[in-house]
C-alpha cells in the first residue's frame, strides 16, 4: 500500500511537471507557427549560382 502512495506522489510530480513545461512553451511563443517548418520542404530551393 505504501507504493501507491509513492507512485501517486510521483504521477502527480511528473504531471505537474508537463503542465509547467507546456505553459512555458506557449509563454515563449514555441507553439505559434506549426505549420509552416513542415511546408519548408517541400519549397524548392532557389538556385543562386549558375555556372
Amino acid at each position: 500500500m505504501e507504493i501507491m502512495y509513492l507512485m501517486i506522489g510521483l504521477s502527480l510530480f511528473m504531471a505537474i511537471g508537463f503542465v509547467i513545461a507546456f505553459v512555458w512553451s506557449i509563454k515563449t511563443g514555441q507553439q505559434e507557427d506549426l505549420i509552416t517548418p513542415a511546408m519548408r520542404i517541400l519549397q524548392d530551393d532557389q538556385k543562386t549560382n549558375k555556372l
